[in-house]
């Protein structure tokens, strides 16, 4: 049997482990609501999926006449974080995946998120991952810039001892496909029909070396994958 392909695998969490982003952007919704910018949460997700909302703060400001503070920044991580604690679920297949890469590559997978450490790590406790990725998260928020930019996943290679190079990224949104291409990575792009995430064909310019649909997949794909 062929040896594994990858020396470690990297996953996104929002959209990729778990099903975060309408949550997410229904709350950011309501509340560009109250400073005046009735925006539907379609438009939201089209707009903010894949960014950080603090990144996207003269985009508000430009609609709303106000400008964004730290503590409106921490109102909404607030806010969001009760949502997510009532209402997350994971991503169909992903805690099967997540096992079944786990034992493959003797624990050598992380993760590498453009959101703050306490959401990615409350998302994984919540959904029975966190012990998956016990000292592998990695968070945009703690880096010099956040995706696009590679410096998560560059962070998560060598914080297992790898070549990015030798890594497998697993992504759903253009903006993190960025960054795990510009790491040197072979990325695939998680693309069900969903405005969660963004699509396939977007995904593909990108650079993904391959689309999904199902992460109950990706396990088997990435054992077979012998490059483009």
């Amino acid at each position: 049997m062929p040896s594994f392909p990858f020396d470690a695998v990297l996953f996104d969490c929002d959209g990729v482990l778990v099903d975060s982003e309408l949550i997410t952007n229904r709350v950011l919704a309501q509340m560009l609501g109250e400073l005046g910018w009735s925006i539907s949460v379609e438009d939201t997700m089209r707009l903010f999926i894949g960014k950080l909302v603090r990144d996207e703060a003269p985009r508000i400001e430009a609609n709303t006449g106000v400008a964004i503070t730290e503590e409106w920044l921490t109102g909404f991580r607030e806010r969001r974080n009760e949502a997510l604690e009532r209402e997350l679920v994971e991503i169909s297949g992903a805690p099967a995946a997540v096992r079944a890469l786990h034992e493959a590559l003797d624990g050598r997978i992380a993760v590498a998120s453009g959101a703050d450490r306490h959401k990615v790590e409350m998302q994984l406790k919540k959904t029975g991952m966190l012990e998956y990725f016990e000292g592998r998260v990695f968070s945009g928020h703690e880096m010099p810039r956040s995706k696009p930019f590679p410096d998560v996943y560059l962070a998560a290679a060598k914080g297992l001892g790898v070549d990015p190079r030798r890594c497998a990224v697993v992504e759903d949104t253009i903006t993190g496909a960025t960054a795990g291409v510009a790491a040197g990575a072979t990325v695939f792009g998680y693309a069900p029909a969903s405005l969660s995430h963004s699509t396939p064909d977007g995904l593909r310019e990108a650079g993904v070396a391959l689309v999904f649909e199902d992460m109950e997949q990706l396990p088997a794909l990435l054992a077979q994958w012998r490059g483009v």
